[in-house]
């Protein structure tokens, strides 16, 4: 999705979607998308325009997308020269039902992550589950909930074509495009709802020091009485101390902090306490820090392969941009070294950046197995066996394992690509079959 324009906390504008196929009955990604699909397809009177609207999506017909509380808006090309302007509208929260999801997601650190990283969690979607999800016992909204997903009928289009259909094609389009919009970013979804993505993380902050001063109010130790000087300076035999408690299985999810203005980032804030909380489980369990030898180029590509995406949000973004920085290097190079890190861990990370000669032996009897795999000759080059046409390249690692490169051919922009095998031609495996290669 190309990234939107902000106007300003309530108005977000999205590029057009380039032409793709939908292939199959589900058209969007994630569940919370296909929900938007269902009450759509299941609030439309006519199957047909339907199927036209999403004809129309997946052709790109439909021009850059804004969105604002309560109301989708694009231009869409239909038959005529001239775009259709069509809308789609939802209703907006009121302050109640607003109460009610950041209640509800304040009492779960693990929704507020998963949101920041794109995803909807059912517990806050409210009774908007996807088809395969149970029903609540009660049916309907859930006590605490607030739906945030329409239902059939909820959506509203209007199309300045003559069509009076509900909706008409042009209308459909934009919905299914929305759908994508869900895909990518949910808090698409929030802002239609009514509530911009700043001012929702600042209620959460405010709600969580709240219920943290609450909870230290609640915790405080009662006094302790008073004991002589005598008593306490006497000669005692103190008891043997009691046995260690057990470790955890586990180490536990750190508190969600505040943001405040001027203050640090708490996406960087909970990145390192989750990072330490893991490293500290680690020391009680084996006795050694499993990161304490790694370098700074190194310990930076480990935090950053421990964040799930690959730097496409925002949150991520501004991770490899800071990592990036403190060790001198692109968020380029750390992208490329977290592929190698996620292939092989920090052999991978060695293999990508430190050419060796291996001796006689492994090394040697590679290429023939390559060609005995029906593949032209490999070309050596230290540790590295390049293909002629230049697209694909196997490394041996010191760990006496083949990782497998891919770039376009006629460029020196070599990618890690597939799992590390103790077969050259397994390593290949990943990449497709040998005829491919």
């Amino acid at each position: 999705m190309a990234a939107p324009s902000r106007d300003g906390e309530l108005r977000r504008t999205f590029r057009a979607f380039e032409p793709r196929t939908s292939g199959g009955k589900v058209f969007a990604e994630s569940w919370w998308g296909n929900a938007w699909v269902t009450a759509l397809e299941e609030g439309a009177l006519d199957a047909a325009r339907l199927m036209r609207g999403r004809a129309y999506a997946d052709k790109g017909h439909v021009d850059a997308i804004t969105v604002t509380p309560g109301l989708v808006l694009a231009y869409v090309h239909g038959s005529r020269p001239r775009p259709y302007r069509v809308q789609v509208r939802l209703r907006t929260l009121d302050d109640d039902e607003w109460d009610r999801f950041l209640d509800t997601a304040a009492e779960r650190p693990a929704d507020i992550a998963a949101l920041l990283d794109k995803e909807l969690p059912q517990s806050l979607a409210g009774d908007a589950a996807p088809a395969s999800a149970p029903a609540p016992a009660s049916g309907g909204r859930s006590p605490r909930g607030t739906r945030l997903l329409p239902g059939p009928g909820e959506l509203e289009p209007h199309c300045s074509c003559p069509d009076r259909g509900h909706p008409c094609k042009h209308a459909a389009a934009l919905c299914y495009q929305t759908a994508r919009l869900l895909d990518e970013d949910p808090f698409v979804l929030l802002l239609l709802r009514g509530r911009g993505e700043r001012e929702l993380l600042d209620a959460l902050s405010r709600r969580n020091a709240a219920r943290a001063a609450r909870a230290a109010q609640e915790q405080r130790p009662a006094a302790l009485p008073g004991v002589r000087a005598r008593e306490a300076l006497a000669p005692r035999t103190l008891p043997p101390l009691p046995a260690p408690l057990p470790p955890p299985p586990h180490p536990e999810q750190p508190p969600v902090y505040p943001g405040a203005p001027g203050g640090p980032d708490p996406f960087a804030l909970d990145q390192l306490a989750t990072d330490a909380a893991a490293r500290a489980h680690a020391l009680l369990t084996t006795g050694r820090d499993p990161v304490a030898e790694l370098t700074l180029w190194q310990d930076a590509v480990r935090l950053a392969a421990a964040r799930p995406g690959s730097g496409l949000t925002a949150t991520t973004r501004a991770l490899y941009a800071s990592l990036a920085a403190a060790t001198g290097r692109t968020p380029a190079d750390l992208a490329r070294a977290v592929a190698a890190w996620r292939q092989g861990g920090l052999e991978g990370l060695a293999v990508l950046e430190e050419p060796w000669d291996p001796p006689a032996g492994r090394f040697d009897r590679a290429r023939p197995l390559l060609l005995a795999a029906d593949l032209p000759a490999f070309r050596p080059w230290h540790n590295h066996l390049t293909h002629p046409l230049g697209h694909v390249q196997l490394r041996l690692g010191r760990d006496g394992l083949w990782y497998a490169y891919e770039s376009e051919p006629g460029r020196d922009d070599w990618w890690p690509r597939g799992t590390p095998d103790l077969d050259p031609v397994g390593a290949l495996t990943g990449l497709g079959s040998t005829d491919d290669v």
